[in-house]
């Protein structure tokens, strides 16, 4: 099987139907995914008048499913079919979603009602991501993860440059209760598309009684990604940039850029503009970069241009077109380093898990991370009380590049390939079936 699927890598993945069905899936799902975003505040804003805490706090309802996501990537694990939970997850965020349309229809969109799907769809995308890992790790040969998450980070990206545009016109012609209505066709869409491909995923028992607890299960995919030196230090690595990240967070930058650098709206939309063209570019670019210079060098490049290039636009003066290109060139940098990390990054672990431990590693890390991202938020608004915009966003910048010092102990940088060609891939895998445990039956 292993030949049948490294033969197979070597054709062009927009040659594999399935992929290719995959790939459309997803990013008609991500495109929907932009206009939610601008359409449910909206609703709040200008249908029910919510101030800005309450519309924090359905931010937060849309981030809060993640915190239990280590104990539903254990639940995962134990069910046989990904793709039918996969399926089931963008049949669940359609549903709730067109109940906003409908309410809207009769009069009676509520905020306790937008709060339900918040959290509704934000628990659905948490099913969605933690069945996710291992069907893709046996949808795509090994030696083409990297590609394959090249394209599909590559489609989000665009997403980001196009889709807040098509979203607010969507908006301003059907009003935002309706436009939503295309949201919930991209997840019916995805949900098509999914279905008919096939994986030949590992068979699994789901324990009965007799099987460890839930929590126990739970508790094993954090201990293993712990005892793991890759995943270890991979999740050290990314909480500590998600944390840094979120205390320069888009609400100080924007912030900062307006009083601090005395720019435009217009002008700071266009800056953003062009992260998310760094973005795009940077997914591009990241399986030429990884063959040029390796997986793990990739992976710590990122996490470095990753964060580093806010200090640039901190320390921006002169003229408004410097100050504004400053901020451009940041975000573009930046956009080019999170891909860069994320691409290679993720690709990693999808080499390195083992099948029965794939869903818990993907909800230790979704708890992890994300939970890390709020605390974030609300230390940057804290720091920036204290300290001043200018110096938080340096101060995160600097941290965020510091969490260079998890990979430089670790196997990590010195990974060239996922290829069984490549030693220290090979050594990883034998780690990983040494600390992994079989699938309790």
């Amino acid at each position: 099987m292993n030949s049948l699927r490294e033969t197979a890598a070597s054709v062009s993945l927009w040659q594999d139907r399935r992929f290719v069905r995959f790939w459309a899936g997803q990013s008609v799902s991500q495109f929907g995914d932009r206009i939610s975003e601008l359409a449910l505040p909206l609703i709040a804003v200008v249908a029910l008048d919510a101030s800005a805490d309450q519309v924090a706090w359905l931010t937060a309802l849309a981030w809060a499913p993640n915190l239990l996501a280590i104990v539903l990537g254990a639940w995962v694990d134990h069910r046989v079919h990904k793709r039918r939970l996969m399926i089931t997850a963008d049949l669940i965020r359609a549903c709730v979603l067109l109940t906003l349309p409908a309410a809207y229809l009769w009069g009676t969109v509520t905020l306790l009602h937008l709060y339900a799907v918040a959290l509704l769809t934000g628990a659905a995308a948490v099913l969605f991501n933690t069945a996710y890992p291992p069907f893709f790790a046996h949808l795509v040969p090994r030696s083409s993860y990297v590609d394959a998450n090249s394209k599909l980070s590559a489609s989000r990206s665009a997403s980001f440059v196009v889709g807040p545009a098509v979203g607010g016109a969507l908006v301003q012609v059907l009003t935002a209760p309706v436009a939503v209505v295309a949201d919930a066709l991209s997840f019916l869409a995805s949900a098509a598309l999914i279905g008919p491909i096939r994986v030949d995923e590992p068979a699994v028992t789901a324990g009965g009684a007799a099987g460890p607890s839930l929590l126990r299960r739970a508790r094993e995919g954090l201990v293993f990604v712990v005892r793991h030196p890759v995943l270890r230090a991979s999740l050290g690595c990314a909480t500590t940039l998600n944390f840094f990240t979120f205390v320069s967070g888009s609400g100080l930058t924007v912030l900062f850029a307006e009083r601090e650098l005395g720019l435009s709206a217009g002008s700071i939309g266009l800056a953003f503009g062009i992260g998310s063209t760094g973005a795009l570019a940077g997914a591009v670019i990241a399986p030429r970069v990884s063959r040029r210079i390796g997986v793990g060098r990739s992976i710590a490049a990122g996490a470095v241009l990753f964060p580093a290039p806010i200090a640039f636009a901190a320390t921006a003066s002169g003229p408004v077109w410097a100050r504004a290109g400053a901020l451009g060139v940041a975000e573009f940098l930046s956009g080019i380093g999170v891909m860069l990390f994320d691409v290679n990054l993720n690709s990693l672990q999808a080499a390195v898990i083992p099948d029965g431990m794939r869903s818990r590693v993907a909800g230790a890390y979704s708890t992890v991370n994300y939970g890390i991202r709020p605390i974030g938020a609300l230390v940057g608004g804290m720091v920036a009380t204290l300290i001043g915009l200018r110096a938080t966003l340096i101060t995160a910048a600097v941290g965020g590049t510091l969490s260079l010092l998890w990979l430089l102990p670790s196997p990590i940088p010195r990974i060239r390939s996922l290829t069984p060609a490549d030693p220290l891939a090979a050594a990883t895998d034998d780690d990983t079936k040494a600390t992994g445990r079989p699938v309790p039956r």
